[in-house]
């Protein structure tokens, strides 16, 4: 779909920064960036744009920023008159200094001038220093001026003057400026929440004052954009877009320098994987490292990957291994939030580690088979922990980016790890409730992680080929998938036939066999036939589907077979409870196949009238399958 649509005007100034990056800006301060993930793309699309604007591709600056004939006219005005004439900073003055902030944003040049004439005078610490004056003297009006003042030049929108009322020096003063708002009844108290209700937490002592230094300053602004300045409006809401980048660049600079501090983050997976450090200390690590890894998703493609090669080769997947199977909620949610970066990141990282892991380690240690517990143990009642684990499960096991050179067969040497030494981790619960004809446990919780299992297995036949199959016959999984069907939950009986649908659309002569020689349309016709008796008249979803299913068959089957002559057409009747009888006397379904011909063939179901169960095996071409109403 389409996100952005923008004409490529002769006159606009574009930029091309980092090899990856496209800025420009539009109508008055409207500020646009595209970011490739691959350095031709941006060549590409940067080729193009020199050549509607007749430039040589290989500049970085396509145009001047600042429209020429504006830029004339402003080089044409005398030096001093270019600047705007600011009030002196005074007390009486303040609300003509409000004024005068308020009428230039409406213009760009206005603001490009006042901007730079604020910073020429070094105005904004003399505003402070008045801010100190007011607030001594409980000087209301002059503090509300200050409001709509210091609010004014955060919309100038200049990193310059930012540099400034974000120092040390500064920014408590500007947070106390923008806590008199003059539509609130009584100012806010920002700096005591900063000073003493959030406390700065290091899990490992930083030496870097600098790098300490960015952090305070990354949290303050951020506070002050998120919580202090309201909700900009539609007119407004570009005047802020270099407070964004202020804050963008700061957390790419902290997650650098932390990055380049190996001894730091040594020390930080040393205590990680201790056995001595206590639950609240581990905690705070694994936070600490899951805000360190969204952090490092505002990095450009080649630095993120950098950044997550430098944890991998730190331990990161063996220390995740360790808190991933810990008792405490919080600590495990976090190293799957982690985790999954992990695997969104690079999914053939994670399988490289599990396979080596594999070769020193006993298969319920595996980082996989952890992850499988973890899904399978989930206590939240609506499983959301065990959803997030299954979609990272399949994206470790889908064979869509595996690689497959002819120096590494990652797609065959995974899925044989994966089959032999996790399979049966996960469909541990799957067998253990299904020994019996009816399944063991049958309540909500239970179903859904059956169901969840049924959808990753499903996953399973659509993609892999004989490790499944193999799989499937020699546990005869599928006849315990379809003791499923008697689940009074229908959605998870749904899930046991879409899995059935699935292995039948493969069109595959070994499941073909496999299904007619286990009889295993014998299950599903006895669910539909008590689901039937249950709605009695009522059409309802499991009926619908099953009938749906057996049409699905007709049409896969039926290509199967195609070329066989109609005289092999058989008839079979199956006597059911009549009408009235009692409905708790046992069904006496006797289905018999046979085999005609290396074609296979399939049951079909039909319909029930007058407790008579029609079926038909019919080995002929699709123009002859075709459902009777009776």
């Amino acid at each position: 779909s389409l996100l952005l649509e923008s004409k490529i005007n002769p006159n606009t100034a574009y930029q091309k920064q980092q090899d990856t990056l496209i800025v420009w800006s539009e109508a008055e301060n409207y500020d646009l960036a595209l970011s490739f993930q691959e350095k031709a793309g941006c060549d590409e699309i940067w080729e193009k744009i020199c050549q509607v604007q007749g430039k040589d591709p290989s500049v970085e600056v396509t145009q001047d920023p600042i429209d020429e004939s504006e830029e004339e006219r402003f080089e044409e005005m005398p030096e001093t008159s270019s600047l705007i004439d600011l009030p002196d900073c005074e007390l009486g003055k303040l609300e003509e200094i409000a004024d005068l902030v308020t009428s230039v944003l409406s213009s760009p040049i206005r603001r490009e001038k006042l901007a730079l004439a604020l910073e020429n005078e070094g105005y904004i610490k003399k505003l402070l220093q008045l801010f100190q004056t007011c607030e001594n003297l409980d000087n209301t009006e002059g503090l509300h001026h200050l409001y709509e003042i210091i609010r004014g030049i955060l919309f100038l929108n200049k990193a310059t003057l930012f540099e400034v009322m974000f120092s040390d020096e500064c920014i408590m003063d500007v947070v106390g400026c923008l806590e008199y708002d003059p539509a609130l009844a009584q100012p806010k108290r920002h700096r005591e929440f900063l000073t003493k209700t959030a406390k700065f937490k290091e899990v490992i002592p930083i030496t870097d004052s600098e790098l300490r230094q960015k952090i305070h300053q990354t949290y303050r602004v951020q506070y002050i954009q998120d919580v202090i300045l309201p909700t900009p409006s539609v007119f407004e809401d570009n005047f802020l877009s270099t407070l964004t980048s202020f804050i963008f660049f700061n957390k790419v600079e902290i997650v650098s320098m932390l990055q380049e501090d190996e001894k730091f983050l040594s020390e930080v997976f040393a205590q990680l994987t201790d056995e001595a450090t206590d639950d609240d200390k581990r905690r705070e690590l694994v936070n600490f490292f899951k805000e360190f890894c969204a952090f490092s998703q505002t990095l450009q493609p080649q630095n993120r990957d950098a950044f997550f090669k430098t944890l991998a080769n730190l331990g990161i997947l063996p220390a995740l291994e360790i808190v991933m199977g810990m008792d405490d909620l919080q600590v495990r949610a976090a190293a799957t939030d982690i985790f999954s970066y992990l695997v969104e990141f690079s999914p053939s990282m994670v399988r490289e580690f599990v396979m080596q892991e594999a070769q020193q380690s006993d298969d319920d240690i595996l980082l996989i088979n952890v992850v499988i517990e973890q899904m399978i143990c989930d206590t939240d009642p609506e499983l959301g922990g065990a959803v997030q684990l299954m979609g990272l499960l399949r994206t470790l096991i889908d064979p869509e980016n595996m690689l497959a050179t002819a120096n590494k067969t990652e797609k065959s040497e995974f899925l044989n790890f994966f089959y032999n030494h996790c399979m049966q981790v996960l469909t541990a619960p799957l067998l253990a409730n299904t020994s019996e004809d009816e399944p063991d446990k049958d309540n909500y919780q239970t179903a859904q992680l059956l169901a969840l299992i049924l959808e990753l297995l499903t996953f399973c036949v659509e993609h892999h080929t004989y490790h499944i199959k193999n799989y499937i016959m020699n546990k005869d999984l599928l006849r315990r998938v379809l003791i499923l069907m008697n689940s009074k939950h229908t959605f998870l009986a749904l899930c046991a036939l879409r899995f059935m649908r699935r292995i039948i659309g493969l069109k595959d002569e070994f499941y073909n066999r496999y299904i007619i020689k286990g009889n295993l349309f014998e299950p599903v016709i006895n669910a539909l036939l008590d689901n039937a008796k249950e709605s009695e008249d009522k059409e309802n979803l499991l009926k619908r589907t099953s009938v749906g299913g057996f049409k699905f068959t007709f049409s896969h089957s039926g290509s199967s077979a195609n070329g066989a002559n109609t005289a092999n057409s058989k008839s079979v009747a199956a006597q059911t409870p009549a009408a009235g009888s009692n409905g708790s006397s046992s069904k006496n379904i006797s289905l018999t196949t046979t085999v005609a011909s290396a074609k296979g063939t399939f049951l079909q179901f039909l319909c029930v009238k007058g407790g008579i169960l029609i079926c038909h095996y019919w080995f002929t071409t699709p123009a002859f399958w075709n459902i009777l109403c009776l």
